[in-house]
């Protein structure tokens, strides 16, 4: 029924591949001839160097003995003679103070003064801006200013600027600032922080407080106070960088005409500065002092000095020619009906002294005396204060005009520069027998008034002066008086003893 049966295999050919087959199609290319070659190098002339020592390189002490005895007869005894004393010596001068504070300068000394740099921001010249306010930053680098008016003008409206030059950048341009921050109100002040380059703390017009970052140039506020109850109610004219509550962390301290001296910490998660603490000028908490100053109740605030000696003691200068020794400890409640703070206001007058006839413009503690700071205002006078009695120890005529700023120099201990309403810088030197300046800069800004100066922390010989044509100069100082003396340290102590008559 079933049988094997063999049959012949089938073949299907593939339709597919001989159709691909034929679609296939050659190609080529060819580049033009390379032309190609070889060559060879190979030096002619060889040397060979050495050097050898000689074996007896080791000498013995007994060796070296004698052949400094040979060469240099009796040196030996000598040196075995004033051994102790030379280290006697020595010792003496390891805990010595004789030098303290003194640093020694290698560079050339700068015979005349000149002006290095003469920066101009066209945008805030066109608007008639002044210059309002300059800072150096820690590194002695940037130079800050702030632009706004300090004469009359519609200021409610108008706006200004922050501009920061890098004078150490290559290829700078005076007339073209690194970084304009543009600010809707007048800068009436500015502060660099004293440790981080980057960050600017500015007090304006309409009574706002601002901290801005330098390395954001898209968005440089880093965190302000806003229109709130804590802030100011009047234009802001000095801020400064001072120890926060926290260690190691800084806070801004901000002052105005409406009497109001008030301390922000930064919450830079936020953007806000918020009120840590605050403090109220009343004229009936204010110790009286053997003059009588000028004005209403209220003291508006005008000039702020911070020492370095003691961080619980600030001074404050008023619009009435109040002079006004503060602490930052007071516990005594300031005599003011509540307007909404978040803390309590706080009388940090402590001591008054002898007032002056008009605004106090600009106050400024020694760097080299715990006890010994200058003012300077409307009377045209700078006048040299000791923190330990009322009078003045000294008063120098500056101008027959205003005086809008004074400061110490950092590196001269007897020597202070201010700035005039007729434009002109006077160094003074109280080494000298003359009362007069050692030297006067003639900044020919057609009389218009200086409003601000300062010393380059880093740099002491450089000093920027803000002018009210809206430009800022930077000047270096001769050597003379950049370099310290012998003795000057001696003699501010002796002007410090003194007492006024």
């Amino acid at each position: 029924m079933f049988m094997d049966e063999s049959l012949d295999g089938v073949v299907v050919d593939s339709s597919w591949r001989k159709s691909h087959q034929l679609t296939q199609q050659s190609r080529g290319c060819q580049t033009i001839p390379f032309h190609t070659t070889e060559t060879e190098t190979q030096a002619i002339h060889v040397s060979n160097c050495g050097t050898q020592t000689d074996t007896n390189a080791h000498l013995t002490n007994e060796q070296l003995d004698r052949d400094l005895e040979t060469e240099c007869p009796g040196l030996t005894d000598f040196l075995q003679r004033v051994e102790n004393m030379v280290i006697e010596e020595l010792a003496k001068n390891a805990k010595s103070h004789a030098f303290d504070g003194y640093e020694v300068n290698w560079a050339d000394q700068n015979q005349t003064v000149s002006c290095t740099h003469r920066l101009q921001y066209t945008g805030a010249q066109e608007r008639g801006l002044q210059v309002t306010g300059v800072s150096w930053s820690c590194t002695g680098s940037v130079i800050a200013c702030a632009f706004g008016r300090v004469d009359d003008g519609d200021w409610s409206t108008e706006k200004s600027c922050v501009c920061t030059w890098n004078l150490d950048r290559r290829g700078l341009n005076p007339k073209v600032p690194d970084m304009v921050i543009d600010v809707a109100t007048p800068v009436m002040c500015l502060s660099f922080h004293p440790h981080r380059p980057s960050l600017i703390a500015g007090g304006l017009y309409n009574g706002e407080v601002v901290v801005w970052d330098t390395s954001h140039s898209q968005d440089p506020i880093l965190a302000q106070t806003g229109l709130s109850a804590d802030t100011h109610r009047e234009p802001v004219y000095q801020v400064n960088w001072i120890p926060g509550p926290r260690r190691g962390e800084l806070a801004v301290l901000s002052a105005g005409s409406g009497g109001r001296v008030l301390v922000w910490s930064i919450d830079s998660a936020e953007g806000k500065l918020m009120l840590s603490s605050g403090y109220a000028l009343v004229r009936q908490q204010i110790p009286q002092s053997s003059g009588k100053a000028r004005g209403s109740s209220s003291v508006g605030v005008t000039s702020v000095a911070l020492s370095s000696w003691d961080q619980d003691t600030f001074l404050l200068g008023s619009e009435g020619g109040l002079l006004l020794k503060c602490s930052f400890s007071s516990q005594t409640a300031a005599a003011v009906a509540p307007d909404g703070e978040r803390v309590t206001l706080m009388a940090p007058v402590q001591f008054s002294f002898t007032p002056r006839s008009g605004p106090v413009h600009s106050l400024h503690y020694s760097p080299f005396h715990r006890n010994l700071f200058l003012s300077a205002g409307t009377d045209g006078l700078a006048h040299l204060h000791s923190v330990l009695q009322s009078d003045p120890l000294l008063s120098l005529r500056v101008s027959d005009s205003y005086v809008f700023g004074v400061r110490w120099s950092p590196t001269r201990p007897l020597v202070f520069a201010a700035v005039t309403a007729e434009g002109s810088v006077q160094i003074f030197d109280l080494g000298r027998k003359s009362l007069r300046p050692a030297a006067t800069i003639d900044q020919t800004t057609g009389g218009r008034p200086g409003y601000c100066l300062e010393f380059n922390p880093r740099q002491s010989h450089l000093l920027a002066v803000g002018n009210a044509d809206g430009s800022v100069n930077i000047w270096q100082l001769s050597g003379e008086l950049t370099e310290q003396g012998p003795r000057e340290t001696a003699v501010l102590e002796q002007l410090a003893n003194e007492v006024a008559d």
